[in-house]
């Protein structure tokens, strides 16, 4: 007991330091404020119909006595049935004694029945906005997942049995852990969900050979050395997030798109985007186009002396591809042949939970923070990712890590995940208003250098993968923005998730994917007549590509053309720390 309190105290001094220091102000952290707010319209909604309170109250009340019945029919050794029963995905009550212990099976019942019943007060409350139901529900799920019994100490039976069995060890090395993962947040919990000291860049993850061809104060361009005698003729582009880095692509040589694109005969470049600091606040959309994927252009032609490549774009990266197609296309700019987008959305109409930080009150209080530093910490956008996933990204590392006291596994994914980049103002300022406040891209009114920006414009072939279980851009979002396009895309949907389902290599797949027709209708319908195929859709893809462009060429060394080397892969922008 007394080192468990000697480490508490190390981690309120931890949480302290930055106030004390002058480095941060105490303050209501936003999100509970909006909570509050939200909430507090749904209960004044229901309020405001003593009627429709009072039937409320009784389902719950009703609820309870039926609970309060079963319960002590167990007690008297009689069997019966329960009342309410997790979903069969839900790992928090895995452990047999939520269901033989009667205390921890009453326990577990009540809070399903509360926050099932809380979920159905803000689905049917009357008069609410849309936006303000969204936010609530949004809310309402951060506030279940942390008030459930499984995250307490004296309400989770595997807990007790844990730290009865290490006389309270298991809470000495949790709150120490906890301690050192506030310092290294400065003053924030970063919750550790990897063991970090089991990787490195460019020493175990993100190792595929490759030289630095160009650098400017934007991107490192990455040309990736090629292990086939022959390659299509037609170069690869790689736009991935500045959201995340790159690497997502080149976790390890087993999970690897890169590395894989490169061995069915692709010469494969892709972008390494700076992680920005303060001299790079001014940078905006424009800027990321004309010095991203502009002068990634320029590069390839130089290294390779081709004019035209097909090119992939992800997550925002993908989103930033489809705004240079849109320019490109008004400036009869054809260096992009056909180009393929992972999980990107271009519609934000339906761009889910995300859409809860993206208000004008939101975005103006994101804003005003932002100048002051000129960029966005990555420890924001890391945490409103895992507040999306509450249930698997937060909470079992709270309860493993600090409760247990067990250091995660080494796990590339989440080392990744904790990563993080920062945002510079102008850029994130840009994205946030013009996609998810205002979705000027879908209405064909936003605009990049003084060019409008029409979609419809845009006639290359598209490739657009949505993930089925996608929380960030999801699949009907999607399959929305497909319909923005004026010439052919194909959709087409994999099993998972933002990740997962695109990280789903030929050698160890684990999910599907689903083809049809052409895009019409509402996803549901394309989703009935769609074919489903076992395994990863990396091959289909591949097949798509070289339908368009299938003349090969000699393989091409990096720095075989007018540009030398810089360094080797990865580079140098990726190692830099948020």
């Amino acid at each position: 007991m007394a080192r468990f309190i000697e480490g508490a105290g190390k981690a309120a001094a931890a949480y302290l330091k930055p106030v004390q220091d002058g480095q941060a102000q105490p303050e209501v952290p936003r999100d509970a404020s909006e909570a509050i707010k939200s909430l507090g319209r749904v209960a004044e909604a229901w309020m405001s119909d003593p009627q429709k309170s009072f039937e409320a109250q009784s389902r719950l009340g009703t609820q309870f006595l039926s609970l309060w019945a079963a319960t002590l029919k167990r007690a008297q050794g009689e069997p019966a049935e329960p009342v309410a029963e997790p979903d069969p995905k839900d790992n928090r009550f895995k452990d047999p004694e939520w269901s033989e212990n009667p205390i921890f099976d009453f326990l577990k019942q009540a809070y399903l029945i509360s926050s099932r019943w809380a979920d159905d007060l803000v689905e049917n409350a009357e008069g609410l906005d849309e936006r303000t139901r969204h936010k609530a529900q949004f809310y309402l799920k951060q506030l279940s997942s942390a008030l459930s019994p499984s995250n307490f100490l004296l309400t989770n039976p595997e807990l007790i049995r844990e730290t009865l069995k290490e006389n309270g060890a298991n809470l000495v090395r949790g709150v120490t852990m906890l301690a050192e993962d506030i310092e290294a947040g400065r003053g924030e919990l970063k919750i550790r969900q990897s063991d970090q000291s089991s990787f490195k860049v460019g020493v175990n993850i993100a190792t595929t050979p490759g030289k630095v061809i160009f650098r400017n104060d934007l991107i490192e361009l990455i040309q990736y050395a090629p292990t086939t005698e022959k390659v299509l003729k037609r170069p690869l582009l790689i736009v991935p997030p500045w959201i995340n880095k790159y690497y997502i692509l080149d976790l390890n040589p087993d999970k690897s798109f890169i590395r894989w694109a490169v061995s069915q005969g692709l010469t494969v470049f892709c972008i390494s985007w700076v992680n920005p600091a303060e001299q790079h606040a001014e940078k905006g959309f424009e800027h990321y186009m004309r010095d991203g994927i502009f002068a990634a252009l320029d590069a390839i032609e130089q290294a390779t002396g081709e004019k035209k490549v097909t090119a992939i774009g992800y997550c925002v990266g993908g989103t930033l591809l489809a705004t240079t197609l849109a320019f490109m296309a008004a400036k009869r700019d054809k260096r992009i042949d056909s180009a393929t987008l992972f999980t990107a959305q271009v519609d934000f109409t339906h761009a889910g939970d995300l859409k809860v930080f993206a208000g004008e009150e939101e975005v103006s209080s994101l804003e005003a923070a932002m100048r002051k530093r000129g960029y966005l910490e990555g420890s924001r956008m890391a945490s409103a990712f895992n507040m999306l996933r509450p249930n698997d990204l937060i909470w079992p590392y709270v309860i493993n890590v600090y409760m247990k006291g067990q250091s995660p596994f080494p796990f590339d994914l989440l080392y990744w995940n904790a990563d993080s980049t920062r945002m510079p103002a102008a850029n994130h300022a840009f994205y946030l208003r013009n996609c998810y406040l205002e979705n000027r891209l879908a209405k064909g009114e936003m605009e990049l250098a003084g060019v409008k920006l029409d979609l419809k414009k845009v006639k290359v072939p598209i490739f657009n993968l949505a993930t089925k279980e996608d929380h960030i851009a999801p699949a009907r979002s999607v399959f929305t923005g497909s319909k923005a396009f004026g010439g052919p895309v194909h959709y087409v949907l994999a099993g998972s998730g933002h990740i997962a389902g695109v990280v789903n290599p030929p050698g160890k797949p684990k999910y599907q994917f689903w083809t049809g027709g052409p895009v019409a209708g509402e996803l549901e319908d394309w989703v009935k007549q769609a074919s489903e195929t076992p395994g990863s859709w990396w091959p289909y893809w591949f097949s798509w590509i070289e339908a368009q462009a299938p003349r090969m060429v000699k393989a091409r060394e990096p720095g075989g053309g007018k540009l030398e080397p810089l360094c080797d892969a990865p580079g140098t922008y990726v190692l830099e720390k948020s």
